[in-house]
């Protein structure tokens, strides 16, 4: 399934969130910015639609817009499956206990539901799309959001993990930190 980046973005619109405020810009202006830089690694569409919707349920540090979760089975039929619990996941993670997991490598992943209190079992495949949506998402608004060493480990060991294009816009954002005086 491939959806064009106006129907995503006409989406965004409707549901109200376009005009939210998001680390110095729009909600909607962040989505897009998520999405083009998962695009830039050569992520596949599931990955990119998932990117544009990463935070669509809310988050433990953003709160500003939330899609109710009645909404879950309309935004899987728009956005697909894996993208809509890509962006599920990503919303509802208790993140603590992703970041813990980071330098692990197993066969299932438990992260905690904040929304539910219930476990979330991911497979390595699905931990991978995590991390590589999360680290998308934090290397998009690190500089508007200045706020440099909030993980800073944990998000170099999913760069590491990940390799390839996100280790290089890692490390060339990071070579854009302001210098501590």
């Amino acid at each position: 399934m491939k959806l064009p980046m106006k129907t995503m973005t006409d989406r965004i619109i409707a549901l109200g969130a376009d005009k939210v405020q998001h680390t110095g810009k729009t909600y909607l202006a962040h989505a897009i910015g998520v999405y083009q830089l998962m695009k830039s690694w050569g992520e596949d569409d599931e990955m990119c639609r998932a990117a544009m919707f990463h935070s669509i349920y809310g988050t433990e540090g953003f709160q500003d817009f939330t899609l109710p979760l009645e909404q879950r089975d309309a935004m899987r039929e728009f956005i697909g499956d894996r993208a809509e619990w890509l962006a599920y996941v990503n919303s509802a993670m208790k993140r603590d206990t992703f970041y813990c997991q980071v330098a692990l490598v197993r066969d299932k992943y438990p992260i905690t539901d904040r929304l539910s209190g219930d476990t979330m079992q991911l497979n390595d495949p699905e931990f991978q799309d995590l991390m590589r949506l999360h680290l998308c998402d934090m290397l998009e608004q690190v500089e508007r959001d200045n706020v440099w060493d909030s993980q800073r480990q944990t998000f170099r060991q999913m760069a590491e993990r990940i390799g390839g294009a996100a280790l290089e816009c890692y490390d060339a954002v990071f070579a854009r930190e302001p210098l501590q005086v």
